[in-house]
Order: structure tokens, then sequence, then C-alpha cells
């Protein structure tokens, strides 16, 4: 056998795992694809109920009619594409996982597949309650924070009485009068949605870090301080600029993170036992060499 037949041998599984790759990505691409055309299709009542916190604190703040408004022709097709990309992305994920999980599965061992399986259900589990926490709790109390700066009198500009327009007027001053636009309104939300749905894949990320072997419990808690200013660089950045949102998301990620600790710390304990039973542990040993330290 030439060189020439050992390089062409050794190519030959590299090509088949490239072709499984473009079967699997192309999958996954006509999921997403299926997925966003549902959700374009029904776009408008999930923007609807994306836009539910805001109707709600408008309401509340005195505007009995709420109106969020577009300006340029195209901006409420393309708030309508944006909003299908997300949900189709999130609706498309379980077959995405699935094309994933079947490219990966036959090169894991069987302890490796169950025990990356798990994280694989977690995941998309974790996200929604991220997002679930975003849209049900942080974002009204961002559209408070935000809107809750003008007089409630004020952010009504017109309302119907007895089938004849009225202009809301004031005896003195500029009336100050909120009308949101669709796609800044949207981007408020999305932003939320996805950011805490990132963060609460927290847990996941370091778990798996730790079976891998790449953190432990002990480094973990030693970087607790620094984990701490990370965190609450990260909430400035991700969240819009109110000090509500960003004090939520350190104290939600400071707390997964502590969480992602313990998890870590499991780990670590069930891999030792599995190693100890395997004989890789001499208890003896160990005990020798602590005795050794403390007579040091």
């Amino acid at each position: 056998m030439t060189a020439t037949d050992d390089i062409e041998d050794s190519s030959a599984p590299l090509i088949e795992h490239l072709a499984e790759l473009r079967t699997r990505l192309i999958r996954a691409v006509i999921a997403f694809v299926i997925g966003f055309v549902i959700c374009f299709i029904f776009g408008k009542y999930l923007l609807d109920f994306l836009l539910i916190p805001i109707e709600k604190t408008m309401r509340a703040l005195g505007d009995p009619n709420p109106v969020m408004q577009y300006t340029a022709p195209q901006e409420y097709f393309f708030t309508l594409v944006r909003v299908a990309m997300v949900a189709g992305l999130g609706l498309s994920f379980p077959a995405i996982a699935h094309q994933l999980w079947r490219f990966v599965a036959p090169g894991l061992y069987r302890n490796e597949r169950s025990a990356f399986l798990p994280f694989l259900i977690a995941s998309p589990v974790l996200f929604i309650s991220g997002a679930s926490f975003a849209h049900f709790i942080v974002t009204p109390l961002a559209m408070q924070f935000f809107l809750g700066f003008a007089d409630a009198s004020s952010l009504i500009s017109a309302f119907l009485v007895e089938g004849s327009d009225v202009a809301a007027t004031s005896s003195e001053g500029i009336a100050i009068v909120f009308q949101g636009k669709v796609n800044e309104t949207l981007d408020i939300t999305l932003k939320l949605i996805v950011a805490f749905g990132l963060c609460f894949q927290l847990p996941v990320l370091l778990t798996l870090m730790g079976k891998a072997g790449l953190v432990s419990a002990e480094g973990l808690g030693n970087v607790r301080k620094y984990a701490v200013v990370a965190i609450l660089a990260l909430a400035a950045v991700v969240t819009p600029p109110d000090v509500i949102s960003q004090v939520i998301l350190f104290i939600v990620v400071y707390g997964l993170y502590e969480v992602s600790i313990f998890l870590v710390a499991r780990v670590e304990k069930d891999r030792e036992a599995k190693l100890r039973e395997e004989g890789y542990y001499d208890d003896e040993e160990e005990a020798d060499i602590e005795v050794a330290d403390d007579d040091r």
C-alpha cells in the first residue's frame, strides 16, 4: 500500500463526517424555515403577546386606548420578521437539537450519551424559564420605570368621546405624550427575553465544563468576587439602562452561579465515587499523604 493510499483511507472518514454534518445542517435549516413560516403567519398574535407588558403599563398610567405606531412603510413588516425569526428558532429548536444529537451521539460512549442527553433537554427548559421570567416580571417593571416619569394624564393625547375626537389639553405648559414605535418597544422586549434566556443557561454551561474537568467547584468559589464584577458588567450591557432590570438580572445570574457551584460539586463527587469503584483512588495512600502533610 502506497503513501497515497494511506492518505485516501484516512480522508474517507473525514469526508463521511462532513457529508453527515451537511445533511444535519440542511435538515436543521429546513426545520428553522418551517418554524419561521409558521410563526410569521401568526406574527400579529405573537407581536400582540410581546406588547402586553407595555399595554398594561400604559393602561395603568391612565391611557384608556394604548396605541403603537410605525413611521416607515416597511417597519411593521420587518418587525413581524424579527418576531418570526426569534419565535421560529424557539419552535424549531427541538428538531435542531435532535439533528445535533444525531450527529454527536455516534462518537460518544454509552455513559457519555446518558450524561449529555439531560443537558440537551435542560437547555431549552431553562431558556424558556428565563424568557418567561423576563416577559412576565422584568419587562413590566422596566416599562413602569421608563413610563413612570410621565404624568398619567399626559400619556393620553386624544380619546374618543361621543363619536368625536377630543384632544387632551392643559391650561399651561406642554403636555408630554408617549407615542411609542413598535420596533423600538419590541427591541427592549426581545433584548430582555434573549438576555435572560441565555443567562439561564449558566448552570448547563458550567456543569458541562465541570464534567469535562475544565472547572471545579473550588475554583468557581475562589473566583466568586471576580464573577460578581463580571455579572454586574453583563447586567449593565445586556439590559436597558434602568436600575431595576439590572439589579434583577444581577440577582438572578448570581443565584444561578451559586447553583452552578453546587451542581459542579455534585458532578465531582459522583466522578470521584465512580473512580473509587474502579480502583483509581487508594484511600490508604491518601490517608498517608494527609498525615505527611500534617507532620510538615
